[in-house]
């Protein structure tokens, strides 16, 4: 068995619902949270590496932060944070987002890439590659690489599932257009990985204590057992649903 690489998931880094970006009453963290989930990885000693640099074998304890969409807070309020201790992430941005209001622009881009993060795909519009037909799916993964990689001037060679919607067939058309990675929802501390293209990752949540956070990044007690079994229930809602229904009704219910 592998020893465990946990890959968190973050989108943005909000501390109200007025702050710049588009704000998720689920998923946007706050500064405060953020700033201390950074330290409690320092203090406990992990390092966190780019995706390309997981093929260089090390001893240290790893930890892979990533952001999905591209909201301008990855830019604004994550990267200082980040680089003021020293700590890398990935940011995987949906291409067809760059520039559009509460969004990072290329510039923001470049100005990741110019301090050590990554820039990778999220795909070009943010729609469910599960639900593409293969020729939309191969212009969904080679529009947002091309795209991405002008911007940002570094090679896009990693793709997060939009809304981890996906399986073999957005893996394999993916790593043969010259992705090497796919990083999709699924809850876990990838300790099974047979292959290293295809990584489970934990979402860190706005409510998220950090004594819950500490146990998640350490896949310990029961917190992963009740993150799994919440990702089963919810992906069992979208099988049911379908993703648009799915998507309307979560839409209503946050809403309330």
């Amino acid at each position: 068995m592998n020893a465990p690489l946990p890959v968190l998931m973050y989108h943005g880094i909000h501390a109200d619902a007025d702050a710049r970006g588009r704000f998720d009453p689920v998923y946007s963290v706050t500064p405060a949270a953020f700033a201390a989930q950074l330290d409690w990885l320092c203090v406990h000693g992990y390092h966190t590496p780019l995706l390309r640099e997981l093929d260089c074998a090390g001893t240290e304890r790893r930890v892979v932060i990533t952001f999905d969409d591209g909201d301008v807070s990855n830019a604004e309020v994550a990267l200082p944070l980040l680089a003021a201790r020293g700590l890398r992430a990935e940011f995987f941005v949906t291409a067809d987002f760059v520039g559009q209001p509460g969004m990072m622009t290329a510039s923001d881009l470049r100005a990741l890439t110019a301090a050590g993060m990554g820039v990778q795909s999220h795909g070009a519009t943010h729609r469910y590659l599960a639900d593409l037909e293969p020729a939309e799916l191969e212009r969904e993964l080679v529009d947002s690489k091309c795209r991405l990689e002008g911007w940002s001037g570094v090679t896009v060679d990693a793709l997060a599932l939009p809304g981890g919607r996906g399986a073999e067939r957005e893996r394999d058309t993916a790593l043969r257009l010259g992705y090497r990675r796919v990083l999709n929802s699924v809850p876990g501390a990838n300790r099974r990985r047979a292959a290293q293209d295809y990584f489970e990752r934990i979402a860190v949540t706005r409510d998220m204590p950090l004594a819950r956070f500490g146990a998640l990044v350490e896949w310990r007690g029961a917190g992963p057992r009740l993150m799994k079994a919440r990702y089963e229930l919810l992906a069992g809602a979208k099988r049911l649903l379908g993703n648009r229904r799915y998507e309307r009704l979560r839409a209503r219910m946050l809403a309330r």
